[in-house]
């Protein structure tokens, strides 16, 4: 398992520590777990629902996403994880295209289980249908870990690192995780 200090945008706020982990289950499963410590209690946490259901915008409150690339490729994936255990997964055919809000949904990645911990979120992802439809393999992946933070002074958005001038999770430069 490869694990990643995730980073705040605004690096004046250290506030809040997250760290991101990656763990590919043969042949096509992905396990993911966010770890947040929050000792001043600042992240505002949406309501839980049941059954996980695809809900849209989850971006707009706190929010864990996974980016998933292919090596010489534009298409890519992101996948939208709620601590509300709400879901959602979007596919692009390159850099934030199509342009259509919300996203178009993504029908090829499959959620095995999201489930809020007392830590932060962990998440069994299936990319069956992805990878043997683009004939991938887990060495033509790299993946980028991303959060939106809704918190009391604001939201704070986290990465593996920020190379834009503004937060952007849809630089490709920036999703660091190969397998």
């Amino acid at each position: 398992m490869a694990s990643y200090d995730l980073s705040a945008f605004d690096r004046r706020f250290q506030a809040i520590a997250l760290v991101g982990a990656i763990e590919q289950q043969s042949p096509f499963g992905l396990n993911v777990g966010f770890w947040l410590r929050d000792p001043n209690q600042y992240v505002q946490w949406p309501e839980l629902v049941s059954a996980n259901p695809r809900v849209d915008f989850l971006w707009e409150n706190t929010c864990y996403e996974v980016f998933i690339g292919v090596k010489g490729e534009d298409f890519y994936r992101e996948i939208n994880l709620s601590p509300s255990q709400a879901w959602q997964a979007y596919q692009f055919e390159e850099y934030r295209y199509p342009e259509d809000m919300p996203p178009q949904v993504a029908e090829d990645i499959e959620l095995n289980q999201l489930k809020r911990t007392h830590y932060g979120l962990n998440v069994s992802l299936d990319l069956t249908e992805f990878m043997l439809k683009h004939k991938l393999k887990w060495d033509d992946l790299f993946i980028g870990l991303t959060a939106v933070l809704n918190t009391t002074q604001g939201h704070q958005y986290y990465a593996m690192q920020h190379s834009s001038p503004s937060a952007d999770f849809h630089n490709k430069r920036d999703w660091l995780h190969q397998f």
